[in-house]
C-alpha cells in the first residue's frame, strides 16, 4: 500500500501524526529526516514508518509532503529531483511563505499544494488553510481536504491570502495573550494558580461561548463589558494604551516574516 510520507520529521509532522491517530486513520504514513532521535520518538507516539533513505521513501509517496524550514525547500527538492525519477503527482508544502510558482520551478513535475495547519490538530482542533495550485485536480483537491479534516476544519483560500492567516491563526496568540493576562492579574494580587484559570476563563472559555450562542461579537462585548462597569473600565484603558495597535503591529512582523521567506 502506498503511503503519506513527509520529509521533515519537526513540530508539525509530529502533530499531524498524533492527531491523524487520535482520529483513528489508519493510513500508512513514512517519515524521512536526517535525525534519528526526531524519528524514534514519532515511532513510539504515532506508529509511523521510518524511511531508510530518501529514494525509499519517494518510492513509496501516494502523497509527499514537504515540512522542512523554508530555507531548506528548495534542496530537498533538489534532492527529490536527484533521488527519483517520477516523484508522486501530488505534492505538498508546509513551508511557510513559499510561493507556488518557486516549488513549480524547483519541482515542476508534480501537482502542488500549499497548506498551513495548526500544531493544534494534534488534538484534532486544528485550522489549516490550503491553496491548491491550477494543475490540482477535483480528486487530488478532496484527498488533501479528506487528509486535514480527519485533525480539524480547513479552509481553502487564494494563495495571497496565505501569509495573512498564517501570521493571524497561529495558536501563539492564545497563548500570548493567556501568558499577558495571567501575569497581570499574578501582579495584581492573585496567586499563580487562579491567575491562570481566570485568564484562561476570559480568552477559552469566553470564544467558546461566542462560537456555540451564534451571537456576533458586538452583542458579546455589550453583554460582558457594561457601560460604567469594570470590563468597560478595563478594555478602554486596554484600547488606549495601543491594543490594538499593538496586534495590528504584531501580524504585520509576521506578514513581513512569511513574505521574506519567498525570497530565501
Amino acid at each position: 500500500m502506498k503511503a503519506t510520507v513527509f520529509l521533515g520529521g519537526g513540530r508539525i509532522t509530529g502533530a499531524l501524526a498524533a492527531g491523524l491517530r487520535l482520529a483513528e486513520d489508519d493510513r500508512r504514513i513514512i517519515i524521512y529526516d536526517r535525525h534519528p532521535e526526531k524519528l524514534r520518538a514519532l515511532r513510539r507516539e504515532s506508529r509511523v514508518e521510518i524511511a531508510q533513505d530518501l529514494k525509499s521513501a519517494i518510492q513509496n509517496a501516494a502523497m509527499l509532503i514537504v515540512a522542512v524550514r523554508p530555507a531548506s525547500v528548495k534542496q530537498m527538492l533538489a534532492e527529490v529531483r536527484a533521488s527519483a525519477e517520477r516523484p508522486p503527482r501530488l505534492s505538498m508544502s508546509l513551508a511557510a511563505g513559499v510561493p507556488l510558482k518557486s516549488l513549480r520551478a524547483w519541482l515542476g513535475t508534480v501537482h502542488w499544494v500549499r497548506a498551513m495547519p495548526s500544531p493544534v490538530c494534534r488534538v484534532r482542533r486544528g485550522l489549516t488553510s490550503v491553496s491548491f495550485d491550477r494543475t490540482v485536480t477535483k480528486a487530488e483537491r478532496i484527498q488533501v481536504r479528506q487528509l486535514f479534516e480527519h485533525v480539524g476544519p480547513v479552509l481553502e483560500i487564494a494563495e495571497r491570502q496565505m501569509d495573512v492567516i498564517t501570521a493571524a491563526h497561529s495558536p501563539s496568540h492564545g497563548y500570548h495573550a493567556l501568558a499577558t493576562l495571567a501575569k497581570a492579574a499574578e501582579n495584581a494580587g492573585l496567586d499563580r494558580k487562579t491567575a491562570l484559570i481566570a485568564a484562561a476563563h476570559a480568552l477559552s472559555d469566553g470564544i467558546l461561548y461566542w462560537r456555540e450562542s451564534g451571537l456576533g461579537l458586538d452583542e458579546l462585548l455589550h453583554e460582558a463589558a457594561t457601560p460604567g462597569g469594570i470590563a468597560a473600565a478595563t478594555m478602554a484603558a486596554a484600547d488606549k494604551s495601543g491594543y490594538a495597535r499593538a496586534v495590528k503591529r504584531g501580524l504585520a512582523a509576521g506578514i513581513r516574516r512569511a513574505r521574506l521567506n519567498a525570497k530565501l
